[in-house]
């Protein structure tokens, strides 16, 4: 046991300094005035309530918006492309799964701009459009070039939950739907979509989260027409030096995550018991 504690001892000592620290220095700033050097400080909750402030809350609604309208283009294409991997064999679904993944492997930056080069002007799409005539769009800098970044970014975070939940079924439940005379679409409706509800929840609650916390893609892609909550953040922090009111929206969307955690967690916590008595 002795052995054990010395062995965490670094890694507890390391968490501390890298986790611990900051987080009690972010909840310092959101509730003091008296900007980043920490002297002359003043607890309050004007940094909370600046939050309320017109221009602040079309930020929050700009990023809820383009974060739903995101997450349900990818529950429709991630769960088609689920159910689609999960008609396979084990060993070619792991195949798949692995393809599904590896855009995760690349730096987010690398990829968004593998998308301006796809998008601008001159990109690979107009010329490609050119080819048979047709005027060069304008896909840069709108809500569908934001749209297109996040989905491509967030998509393997809706698929893969999914395809665990479906992978997950007794295929005698299957079969014993059919027995009992339901069509294949009766069968998919009561069996396949209500037994892999748990993963679509996870999906959603990841690529939410996930969506509304980005500031590298609305910034690129957006051309700095785009302020979500993260691009927030990061202004406040690098841009404007107001690390309070920083700090504070960051409390805000921590417990936004913490929040979406929570569900998520429950969700596992039911699917885990669902199987337990089977």
């Amino acid at each position: 046991m002795k052995h054990y504690t010395k062995l965490t001892r670094p890694y507890l000592i390391w968490s501390i300094i890298i986790v611990l620290v900051p987080l009690l220095l972010i909840v310092l700033y959101s509730f003091t005035t008296g900007g980043n050097e920490l002297v002359n400080i003043q607890f309050t909750l004007d940094n909370f309530k600046k939050i309320g402030e017109p221009i602040y809350l079309d930020v929050m609604k700009k990023s809820f918006s383009l974060g739903l309208i995101s997450v349900l283009i990818c529950l429709v294409l991630g769960y088609i492309l689920a159910y689609f991997i999960t008609r396979f064999n084990d060993s070619t679904q792991d195949l798949l799964i692995l393809l599904v993944t590896i855009p995760m492997w690349i730096n987010t930056l690398l990829r968004t701009y593998a998308w301006i080069s796809l998008l601008s002007d001159n990109g690979l799409i107009n010329r490609f459009l050119g080819l048979f005539g047709c005027t060069p769009q304008n896909f840069m800098y709108t809500d569908f070039a934001v749209l297109i970044g996040l989905i491509s970014d967030i998509l393997p975070f809706m698929v893969i939950p999914i395809h665990t939940s479906i992978r997950k079924i007794d295929p005698s439940l299957i079969e014993a739907s059919h027995d009992l005379g339901a069509n294949g679409f009766q069968t998919f409706v009561n069996v396949i979509l209500k037994m892999s509800i748990p993963g679509v929840i996870n999906g959603i609650m990841m690529t939410f989260l996930l969506s509304i916390s980005t500031f590298v893609i609305p910034k690129l892609l957006g051309g700095g027409q785009y302020m979500l909550i993260g691009n927030l953040i990061e202004n406040q922090f690098i841009s404007v030096g107001n690390w309070n009111f920083g700090s504070a929206t960051s409390i805000i969307l921590t417990l936004i995550i913490l929040i979406g955690l929570s569900i998520m967690k429950r969700f596992d916590k039911e699917e885990k018991e669902e199987l337990d008595a089977k």
